[in-house]
């Protein structure tokens, strides 16, 4: 019988990508959601786990004074679930060094880019305004770098004749919630590690921008 992977996901927002993996739970799934854990009281994503019986718990990073000082409430908080892995899904946190140190390996981010293209905010509008012809988004194991880290997974899209900015994302939220499900099962099964030349899975070192999936 497969171990089961214990998951603790921190929000910031809506939790629309929280939603897909909790959807994603099976009987025969090792992933479990153990907790999700939000910076603010008012992230919708609190309700999402609610209503799937997932724990939630909510640290406020006004409360604290410095960003290490938050950061390391937030280690002792999330280390009382035991988790195998953290999951980033919308926490709108610039991460210290110390915090990604930590959980080296085990902690993955989704960011709404080709990476590493439109590192940051307003990639939707950043890849519109350069024309360019192709868009999607990324999962990668998180470093200490702001969307750095090896690229596990990409999913791309041909983006549109005069496209706007709203159908753009919205296309581009859709392979989020495909793509995240599918990389944490990875994880969860054993079949996806970080090790010092990169992002392996199946035991073979996986190309710079990652597993491809084409839409």
């Amino acid at each position: 019988m497969t171990q089961t992977c214990n998951v603790v996901v921190l929000i910031s927002g809506n939790g629309s990508n929280l939603q897909a993996l909790l959807d994603s739970q099976t009987p025969e799934h090792p992933l479990r959601i153990s907790a999700v854990i939000s910076n603010r009281a008012d992230a919708y994503g609190l309700e999402r786990a609610a209503q799937a019986n997932v724990p939630t718990q909510v640290l406020n990073h006004k409360d604290f004074s410095s960003r290490e000082d938050f950061d390391a409430a937030l280690i002792q908080l999330i280390d009382q679930y035991q988790p195998h892995l953290v999951v980033l899904a919308g926490f709108m946190r610039i991460l210290s060094a110390g915090f990604v140190e930590h959980y080296q390996g085990r902690l993955l981010n989704i960011h709404p880019s080709l990476l590493p293209k439109y590192k940051g905010l307003e990639t939707h509008r950043r890849a519109l305004e350069a024309g360019e012809p192709e868009h999607g988004c990324s999962v990668h194991f998180v470093s200490a770098e702001l969307d750095g880290g090896p690229v596990i997974a990409q999913a791309r899209l041909r983006v549109w004749p005069n496209e706007s900015v709203d159908t753009l994302a919205h296309r581009v939220h859709e392979l989020e919630h495909q793509i995240y499900p599918m990389v944490t099962r990875w994880f969860a099964e054993g079949r996806l590690r970080l090790a010092t030349q990169g992002a392996m899975l199946d035991g073979k070192l996986l190309p710079t921008n990652g597993y491809v999936l084409n839409t």
